[in-house]
């Protein structure tokens, strides 16, 4: 039997199409989510084409669970639950029960499926040192790793600085926290703690030369699709060491996506939902947000095929 699914194909544009695909077979470790909402996150979209064609796109859903895991772990049938994994724009989903959470009530689904790969990027990326009293610079901080990143540094007593590529991508970041917001990294006139990096390439190399002595970069993204060229020995410091690290850790995330939704539960971290509609308007979706024109998190209702 098969079932509705976002799958890549490599003869469409954007590689990305509503087809059909097998239904999930759950290892043990597993429960069967009935997914209700998903979302994209601009770096999956950008290299769908990478993937083989037929393949189950996407890592971020929320749903009802309709099989428990055979091994007796993680929740029961019926628990609403946000989900990290593979082939979660779907209409179901296996996925391992440590990379799931349950939702609050007060959490709507659809907010629920925004928080899994941004989200979890964002806190366990802010958790790679301390960050009370700390100056923390944020680049692509209008994305949506970027705006949850400014929210949860704000939450962690730091002084958070927004980069953004124009002044129209600076809306709504003094709001979710940011004591400072930036176009590129004009106007920062004082060395930075922490940086978290989502744009690569030139202003990488330019964010280097910001950092304090004992401070480090975590590298998230690349948007900018360009090389860092660093000058020579401009990474060497005299002082307490400089550190530049990738981030891709994404095990057995259930416990921290379930703070992210204890935090949206209290109101006190958005989760930015700034366009939503019907899987069926996947490609406006992905356009959307290759263009840059979604400030946040693009999230897409499961629906059904309508009968002819």
């Amino acid at each position: 039997m098969d079932m509705r699914a976002l799958v890549v194909d490599l003869d469409v544009p954007g590689s990305l199409r509503l087809g059909t695909a097998a239904e999930p077979q759950p290892a043990p470790h597993q429960l069967v989510l009935d997914v209700r909402h998903i979302s994209l996150n601009r770096g999956e979209v950008a290299f769908a084409g990478s993937r083989p064609s037929g393949t189950v796109h996407g890592y971020d859903a929320s749903g009802v669970v309709v099989h428990a895991a055979a091994d007796g772990t993680g929740p029961a049938v019926g628990a609403r639950v946000a989900a990290f994994g593979a082939g979660a724009w779907a209409e179901r989903m296996a996925v391992d029960t440590t990379a799931v959470a349950e939702v609050p009530s007060r959490v709507d689904l659809a907010d629920a499926a925004a928080l899994p790969m941004a989200g979890i990027t964002a806190l366990r990326t802010l958790r790679s040192r301390s960050i009370l009293g700390r100056r923390v610079l944020i680049t692509g901080a209008a994305g949506g790793v970027g705006r949850y990143a400014v929210q949860l540094a704000a939450l962690g007593g730091a002084h958070v600085i927004a980069s953004v590529g124009s002044a129209a991508r600076a809306d709504g970041l003094v709001k979710l926290g940011a004591h400072e917001v930036v176009v590129g990294l004009d106007g920062i006139d004082q060395p930075v703690d922490l940086i978290l990096d989502n744009v690569g390439g030139p202003q990488l190399a330019a964010a280097w030369e910001l950092l304090a002595p004992g401070g480090g970069v975590q590298n998230i993204g690349w948007a900018s699709g360009e090389p860092a060229v660093f000058a020579p020995y401009s990474l060497f410091s005299i002082g307490p060491a400089k550190t530049m690290s990738t981030f891709g850790d994404v095990h057995e995330v259930g416990p921290d996506l379930g703070t992210l939704l204890t935090f949206v539960a209290a109101g006190r971290l958005s989760p930015e939902v700034d366009w939503r509609g019907s899987w069926e308007r996947v490609a406006e979706a992905a356009q959307a947000l290759l263009d840059r024109r979604i400030a946040g998190k693009a999230v897409l209702d499961v629906e059904p095929a309508v009968a002819d």
